[in-house]
């Protein structure tokens, strides 16, 4: 019997977590929500690297509010990948940009099933903001939890990058979230007053003393809790904890790492962990997708960039005529440390590489995540375009006014194919915006994990609600889709 107490437990007050719980709360379900990190009990708790959206200080290796994770992004290539562990997930420690799924991506999506109709889609979009500068139109919310809002330019450099990218001819996008074609514009940030708004500010805050939503910190999950074939709750490192449904939103690492550890994945894998096969689910921690990212450095006169802001604008291209704005270049305002140069972020969204997650020797340390970068000569070529097109915008006049000039790569290797793949592969990091980790599908595809109302196949009384179950990875960063993926999945659970 499931303990009268809960309705159900959520796992993960990250980015969904805290969407998925509220909502349910809201609708007259008893929820606990379990979270692996801190849950800070109010707005003046939070440290002031995780309410000051220019501090990047948490998504540091070694910071306590980050799972700090290993993971191969190439054969030969491991680095520290930040997950958020406090509450609000990544949404508290990363860059406070609030970017939407592409038209195009939700197209495709639909394709897979009713759960990602547009209509549908673009309702849970709208219920999650307020957006400060298009709110209320027919794309936008007005009244939703997370403020939305695109910052005045901070510098001569942020506004040198916008007349660089028109030198070039890209067109004007001033609301990357609206429905017109790739370009340059300002980045909607979800901040209010000069604070990184993570989702728990923005979902549980509000809801605090609420008799239908209990929220834990420091409570590690360890596994599904499955009896005669249904979820009827979690283990954690405190004991069981039963409830009448279980839902997972840990994260695209931490969600299918739970169902692996649960006995819920590829059947040969668990068994040669030593752990008994519940479901035999071949497409968990199989597909996954996120950005493969280099930084071309530059320097710039000083007086062009004095400002606290790192970000501001960002330009979405294509290369290739492959996809819309299958490129990022993404400017960094200010040096990283104590370094004087500045940086593009040059970003490949629409790659044609597929990782994997699977457990580590020791199940309950962390899985081993392989992203498979640089596999496909398509990857590698655009990637090579995107870096070039950095190079292009650095000489236009705009930016030339300003001091800026290239620091890396040279003019000898960014002329030459073979050298600018292996200056890539040195330079290589990751955008950490995985996703497709535990993916949803149609009926008869067997690397489904959900179906259509986000219920694990296989055993009853289950769902997931994160990026995890996304058809694959969005075009642009996932924050405000992972949001959205938390409103979604407390609609189709329903009250």
């Amino acid at each position: 019997m499931a303990d009268p107490a809960w309705d159900v437990v959520v796992v993960g007050a990250g980015t969904a977590g805290c969407a998925v719980a509220a909502r349910l709360a809201d609708a007259g379900r008893r929820v606990l929500l379990l979270e692996a990190g801190t849950v800070p009990e109010g707005p003046g708790d939070w440290p002031p690297e995780l309410r000051d959206p220019a501090d990047l200080a948490a998504a540091r290796p070694g910071h306590p509010a980050n799972w700090d994770l290993p993971a191969a992004l190439t054969d030969d290539l491991v680095v520290r990948v930040p997950r958020g562990r406090v509450a609000g997930g990544s949404s508290a420690i990363n860059a406070a940009v609030f970017l939407r799924a592409t038209a195009a991506d939700l197209d495709r999506w639909a394709a897979t099933g009713p759960l990602w109709a547009p209509a549908a889609v673009l309702a849970a979009y709208r219920r999650s903001e307020a957006d400060a500068d298009f709110g209320g139109s027919p794309l936008h919310g007005a009244d939703g939890p997370v403020p939305v809002r695109r910052l005045p330019s901070p510098s001569p450099l942020a506004d040198g990058m916008a007349t660089a990218a028109a030198e070039l001819g890209f067109p004007d996008e001033p609301d990357k979230n609206g429905a017109g074609p790739a370009g340059y514009g300002p980045i909607p940030f979800n901040v209010a007053g000069g604070v990184r708004i993570n989702a728990a500010m923005a979902y549980l805050a509000p809801r605090a003393g609420s008799a239908r939503l209990t929220v834990r910190g420091d409570a590690v999950v360890r596994r599904v809790l499955v009896e005669r074939g249904r979820a009827v709750g979690v283990v954690t490192d405190d004991g069981p904890v039963r409830a009448g449904e279980v839902v997972l939103s840990a994260g695209a690492v931490g969600t299918p790492h739970l169902l692996l550890r649960s006995g819920l994945g590829p059947a040969a894998d668990l068994t040669a962990a030593g752990i008994d096969v519940v479901a035999d689910l071949p497409g968990v921690g199989s597909g996954s997708g996120d950005h493969p990212l280099v930084y071309v450095p530059f320097l710039a006169d000083p007086g062009s960039h004095r400002s606290t802001a790192r970000l501001h604008g960002v330009l979405h291209a294509s290369v290739d005529g492959t996809a819309d704005g299958e490129v990022e270049l993404l400017p960094w305002l200010r040096p990283f440390g104590g370094e004087p140069e500045l940086s593009i972020g040059v970003g490949l969204q629409r790659p044609v590489a597929r990782g994997r997650l699977r457990l580590g020797a020791d199940p309950d340390g962390p899985p081993l995540v392989e992203y498979r970068y640089l596999t496909g000569e398509s990857d590698r070529a655009r990637l090579r375009a995107g870096v070039r097109l950095a190079a292009r915008l650095l000489a236009t006049d705009a930016l030339r006014d300003l001091g800026a000039g290239r620091v890396a790569p040279g003019a000898a290797v960014l002329e030459d194919d073979r050298l600018l793949d292996r200056w890539i592969r040195e330079h290589l990091t990751t955008a950490v915006h995985l996703s497709a980790t535990a993916r949803s599908g149609p009926d008869g595809d067997p690397g489904a994990v959900v179906d259509q109302e986000l219920r694990v196949r296989g055993v009853d009384g289950l769902r997931l609600a994160d990026t995890s179950v996304l058809p694959d990875v969005p075009t642009r960063g996932p924050a405000a889709t992972a949001v959205m993926v938390g409103e979604r999945a407390a609609e189709v659970i329903g009250g």
